[in-house]
């Protein structure tokens, strides 16, 4: 693996509210933490304890109230709307719900991320060696409601690969699939993050999904209360073994 190829994130005393009513909701609360480039990390903990908000203040889908993110040394938390727009088409999103636009092929659904792009012509080509990496070739033409939920979630994962991303930020990507599917479906992550070198955050429930990750990251109250390294050389048919260790 090429881990030179993905990024490096970090964040500082990052903070993100949501207003309720009279009330204001504390999501993520002072959270700062290193990840290296090409690492595969999982965010777990209960619903409601922060994972999602993380991955979206990571990837500039919402902005912190306090604090900063910095992606390959870049301070995102600090760009404008222009200079943000151009980082998120170079971040991966993989999203619980897939999100594929209904009324599109599934090759035209790889590609609709890119086509406000100038100066590539090759969108078509990339798109169908992207679903042939995933699994899908001969699957180019046809519509999101032709295929399964594992399929779908395969288009996605092309889909979010389309701009060459050195970051995939995934939000429950197997939350909706059965556990063989899911299991499948993080064995491609892995073969594609050894392909590609990315960076990949991964927020799961799973004990099964976290327990192949090389970091596990646990959230409470939108505060980091675990962070544990996962690299630690056990023979790979101990996975489930570890998997029940950790009681996410």
């Amino acid at each position: 693996m090429d881990a030179t190829r993905g990024s490096t994130v970090r964040t500082t005393g990052l903070v993100r509210q949501f207003r309720t009513g009279t009330e204001r909701l504390t999501a993520i609360d002072d959270v700062t933490l290193e990840i290296a480039a090409g690492s595969l990390v999982a965010l777990t903990g209960p619903s409601g304890s922060g994972k999602s908000t993380l991955l979206h203040l990571i990837g500039a889908i919402e902005q912190p109230d306090q604090g900063s993110v910095a992606v390959d040394e870049v301070e995102i938390s600090a760009l404008g709307r222009v200079a943000l727009s151009r980082y998120r088409q170079r971040v991966g999103f993989v999203f619980q719900r897939y999100h594929l636009l209904p009324a599109l092929t599934v090759l035209d659904n790889v590609i609709a991320p890119v086509l406000p792009r100038r100066g590539r012509t090759d969108h078509a080509a990339r798109a169908r060696e992207l679903l042939e990496a995933v699994g899908l070739a001969g699957r180019e033409q046809a519509l999101p409601a032709q295929l399964s939920g594992g399929q779908q979630q395969r288009v996605a994962i092309a889909r979010a690969l389309m701009g060459q991303p050195r970051l995939l930020l995934a939000d429950e990507p197997t939350g909706n699939l059965d556990s063989t599917t899911g299991t499948q479906l993080l064995d491609l992550l892995l073969q594609l993050r050894e392909q590609h070198g990315m960076t990949i955050l991964l927020a799961t429930h799973e004990p099964i999904i976290a327990a192949r990750c090389d970091r596990l990251i646990r959230l409470g109250d939108g505060r980091i209360v675990e962070d544990v390294d996962l690299t630690d050389g056990e023979d790979p048919a101990d996975t489930y073994d570890r998997a029940a260790r950790l009681r996410l």
